[in-house]
């Protein structure tokens, strides 16, 4: 049994008969009246978001999990196959379960949250940001970069990231997964 003062983000709990993951929290202390805890937790059977308030001291059931890394082999439908990197074992998970598939390239080695309890798969945590090449873009218009202008480009997974003018097809642009935004362009 934990207490609301050991949430912490990617922690696992048993809320409502559900199994969720802790995805963003903040411990409030107002002036007036007792302390809570705000997270917003996202259902791992499901895929559905929701906000709900602990008062400080709320017990929570905490699931035990193990962290494994897997390759992302390829997609099949709204099936996603990964091939486990020490048995070479492979396993599909339901792409409801996935933070951002727009953004995972084939080949990529992402973590699996996995229950202790009866090996079942949670959820999967990407990478903090990927490197993926720019498919296909308009061209930027030379002058106009006085402000900070972005426009929409495709990279290879098909995802669409708003990118600088000064991108252009072939580039290859690093992309921060949680929030799918720009972050740099990488030479090679």
């Amino acid at each position: 049994m934990a207490t609301t003062s050991d949430i912490k983000k990617g922690l696992c709990i048993i809320y409502n008969n559900d199994t969720y993951k802790i995805v963003d929290f903040q411990h409030v202390k107002p002036g007036k009246g007792p302390a809570f805890v705000r997270t917003k937790l996202k259902s791992l059977t499901t895929g559905k978001v929701l906000d709900n308030t602990f008062s400080a001291g709320h017990k929570i059931d905490e699931v035990r999990v193990e962290t494994r890394k897997y390759q992302y082999l390829y997609k099949d439908g709204d099936r996603y196959h990964f091939m486990n990197n020490d048995d070479y074992s492979q396993i599909e998970l339901q792409e409801t379960i996935l933070d951002s598939p727009d953004l995972m390239k084939e080949g990529e080695v992402v973590t699996v949250i996995v229950r202790a309890e009866d090996e079942l798969p949670l959820a999967v945590e990407m990478p903090a940001s990927v490197i993926l090449e720019v498919t296909h873009t308009e061209p930027g218009v030379k002058g106009n970069t006085a402000t900070n202008a972005t426009k929409p480009a495709t990279v290879e997974t098909g995802a669409t990231v708003n990118v600088p003018l000064f991108i252009n097809e072939g580039d290859k642009v690093k992309i921060e997964t949680e929030k799918g935004t720009y972050q740099e362009r990488v030479k090679e």
